[in-house]
């Protein structure tokens, strides 16, 4: 065996694991674009569940309702201890 012999032998050899480890980097990659994309679609089905489980306004109205006729009657008491 010669040395040009020996070269081409070592840079195949170089170049095949050179091509397999850029393959294996190549299919790891296309895998976490993959579950990248899974992952994005997830979160944007849970922004809008959350969005569309928000208070409705008639609920919030009602609740505010109930809150000003509470703080009137706390007023009134307060009212009608400092006049005793």
């Amino acid at each position: 065996m010669d040395l040009q012999t020996a070269f081409n032998l070592v840079l195949g050899a170089a170049a095949f694991l050179g091509g397999w480890v850029l393959n294996t980097m190549w299919g790891a990659i296309k895998d976490m674009q993959k579950s990248d994309k899974d992952l994005a679609t997830k979160v944007s089905e849970i922004q809008v569940l959350v969005a569309g489980n928000y208070l409705p306004r008639s609920e919030y109205r009602a609740d505010i309702v109930d809150i000003h006729a509470t703080l009137k009657r706390i007023e009134q008491k307060f009212g009608e201890k400092a006049d005793k």
